[in-house]
This record gives structure tokens, C-alpha cells and sequence, in this order.
């Protein structure tokens, strides 16, 4: 049965992400899908995206696209040739917005930085480095293989070539203070990046920081309270240099903001490309979930006997659709549209529960948009329980 608000995704906009499942070395807090090779046969690889984005267009060719992201594993070890054809292949099947935005993730080695000029010439016109500390010994524990000195030089040159520039910082290391933290943000601030993200480093199961922590050898990680104080510092710190926090762990100046990352959270449409990369897709008015196999040799060959890299499909309910808008859209600033909030639960939220939640100080309500306070951004796995109760 299609759903009453069946082209809603429009209000997001529409994406693609490409996923690069390799990288020299598996960093140890890290859990993405990414994989280490003795060697990639990079023309296999450009022919079965290739492949993946010609089926993918049969479904959603009449769209106009928005931006594509590069993310990985370690995209800046694909050839410039493949992320070329890529995007040669993209614009023959779909349209584009003025301000089409493509990303591609990147480490700054010297060695990957050496082809920055080349990825601008294919068709990138914004890169997200991994920069993650600025401290050589943290670099080291977190796995880097750059060092804070390739770091900089590399945001540098990006600067210089791409237009805009992102980069990735990690707080509450070990054995950081509150200081140190403030110092390092201001030093990468002032090389002017538009776009900023920075994550609380958190030990993710599965991981080597993981079996670490268990064993009690990750030491000298902040309690809460320093972590939060850090939190704080990094919204002042930003908010001075204009970078302003558009979503919880993101600043940018205005106009920056990145236009893939919002499709995500104001819950449009995206294809996903490649291993293990997660989709959504209105069809037929119904939103289906997809999702690509993870190992690379399993995509691979499902791809060479089926046609298609993806794992059945799951249709996503219009009270999932509500939870999912939810969680994505209160970690923007802007907050959310009341209005279809509402329309995807198909009931209006309890009104007293509204009024409490505001009385206390965790959102604001205006103009039909329920937005997260500083407070409430803080809490936030809780105040989305709270609000999908209501």
C-alpha cells in the first residue's frame, strides 16, 4: 500500500554514497567496513561500480542528484582515473543541482596528498581529511600514519586546490586535557577550513581500543565531566573562529554546512554504493533500506552472478520512518518539521509531553519546528526516548 506522503524524501534531496572498503591499516577504535589488501585490481573495481551505478539508475535515473560522497576505508588510495570514471558515469545518469557537491574522504600522507591535484581534475571539488590529532604520539595510539606535521601541510594544500575543505579531529584522548584540546582546535582553526567535524573517541565494540579497555590497558581516557568541558569548548572555540555547530558533532561557516551529510539527517533519499554501504529509497511509495554485502570478495562475486552487490531489501514502516526522522533530524540545530513529523506517525505527539519537555529547558518549539536545546542536545539519546513516547 503506498503511503500518503509518498514523495516526502524530496524535503531531503537526493544523494550518493560510494563506498571504498580498503585501507593500508586497520586503525584501533576504529569499526567501519573497511579492509586491508596485499593488493586491489583497481580496473575490477571501477567496472563493478560502474556496473552498480548503471543498475541503480534504472530505478532512480529521473532525479536530480544532490551530492556524492567518496567515503571508505580510505578513498584517496582509489586511482584519480576510477574516481574520474565514477563521475563520468554519474553525470551521464542522473542530473544536477548548481551546487553539486562531491566529497571524497581522505588521509593526509604525503603520499595520498600528492594526488589531490589529480582528484580535483576528476571532478572532486571538496575533500574531508582525516586529520584526528594534532600530537604525534596520539597519532601514533590512534593508528595514524601521518604525522601532525603531513597533517598540516596537507590541509594547506587542500585549501589551496578544492573549494571547499573539511577536516576530522578526535577529543577526549587519552591522557588530554581540557587545554591541550583548546590549543590544538584554535592551531587547525587557523588554517581555515570551512567545515569541521569532531568526535568524542569512544570504544567501539569490536574494535582493538575494545580488547584494550577489557583488559584494562586503555588508560588515561577523561571522565564525563571532562569530556562534557570539552564538549563546550569546542562550540565556543568554533563559534569564534564562525564556525557555528549546525549539527552535534559538526561547525561550519555559513553556507558550508555539508550538503550530503544533510541529506542524511533531514531524512531524504541516497543510493549506496559499494561494500557494506547502507541505502534509502522511496519506490513505488514505499521506503525500502538497502544494504550491500560487507566482505569485498562477497560484493564482488554477488555482483558477478546476481548482478547487484545488495542484500534483499526491507521496507521501512511509517512509524519507523517517524523514529528514524526523529533521531536524525533533532542532531541538526534546525531541528525538525513538526508538521511532518506528524504526518509520518499519521497522530499529532502528545501535547502535554511537548509542554514538559519545553518547560524543562530540552527544546524550543516554533514556527511548527521542534528544536533541541544545548541541554537537550547534550542528552540526546534521552530526549528522543522521551519524544518517541510522546
Amino acid at each position: 500500500m503506498k503511503q500518503e506522503h509518498a514523495e516526502d524524501w524530496q524535503e531531503g534531496g537526493f544523494s550518493l554514497y560510494l563506498h571504498w572498503p580498503f585501507c593500508k591499516a586497520k586503525c584501533p577504535y576504529c569499526d567501519f567496513n573497511s579492509h586491508v589488501r596485499a593488493r586491489i585490481d583497481q580496473a575490477e573495481w571501477k567496472e563493478a561500480y560502474l556496473r552498480e551505478l548503471d543498475r541503480a539508475a534504472t530505478e532512480t535515473g529521473g532525479r536530480i542528484l544532490h551530492s556524492v560522497f567518496f567515503g571508505g576505508g580510505t578513498p584517496s588510495l582509489m586511482d584519480p582515473e576510477t574516481v574520474g570514471a565514477i563521475l563520468d558515469r554519474i553525470s551521464r545518469h542522473w542530473r544536477m543541482t548548481n551546487d553539486f557537491e562531491v566529497t571524497l574522504e581522505a588521509n593526509p600522507t604525503s603520499v595520498e596528498a600528492s594526488r589531490f591535484r589529480s582528484y580535483r581534475l576528476a571532478g572532486v571539488n571538496r575533500v574531508s581529511l582525516g586529520l584526528q590529532a594534532l600530537n604525534d604520539q596520539d597519532l601514533l595510539r590512534l593508528g595514524r600514519q601521518h604525522s601532525a606535521a603531513e597533517g598540516l601541510a596537507a590541509l594547506d594544500l587542500a585549501r589551496d586546490l578544492f573549494d571547499r575543505t573539511s577536516c576530522d579531529l578526535i577529543y577526549a584522548r587519552q591522557d588530554q586535557d581540557l587545554a591541550s584540546w583548546g590549543d590544538e582546535l584554535r592551531q587547525v582553526l587557523a588554517r581555515g577550513p570551512d567545515h569541521i567535524s569532531l568526535y568524542q573517541l569512544t570504544v567501539e565494540e569490536g574494535t582493538v581500543f575494545a580488547r584494550l579497555y577489557d583488559a584494562g590497558k586503555l588508560r588515561g581516557l577523561p571522565d564525563e565531566d571532562l569530556a562534557a568541558d570539552m564538549y563546550d569548548l569546542t562550540t565556543d572555540v568554533c563559534g569564534t573562529a564562525g564556525l557555528l555547530g549546525y549539527e552535534v558533532s559538526n561547525y561550519a561557516r555559513p553556507g558550508c554546512e555539508s550538503r550530503h551529510n544533510l541529506t542524511y539527517w533531514r531524512m531524504g533519499d541516497y543510493l549506496g554504493i559499494g561494500p557494506g554501504a547502507h541505502g534509502r529509497l522511496t519506490l513505488n511509495g514505499q521506503r525500502v533500506a538497502t544494504l550491500a554485502h560487507k566482505s569485498p570478495e562477497l560484493w564482488l562475486e554477488a555482483l558477478r552472478k546476481t548482478g547487484k552487490g545488495e542484500v534483499p531489501r526491507e521496507t521501512i514502516s511509517p512509524q519507523d520512518q517517524a523514529l528514524e526522522y526523529l533521531m536524525m533530524s533533532l542532531r541538526l540545530s534546525e531541528g525538525m518539521s513538526l508538521p511532518r513529523y506528524t504526518r509520518m506517525l499519521g497522530r499529532r505527539p502528545n501535547s502535554e509531553k511537548l509542554e514538559t519537555l519545553q518547560k524543562d529547558g530540552f527544546i524550543t518549539l516554533q514556527d511548527d519546528r521542534l528544536t533541541a536545546t544545548a541541554t537537550g542536545r547534550l542528552l540526546l539519546n534521552r530526549l528522543i526516548l522521551e519524544l518517541s513516547e510522546a
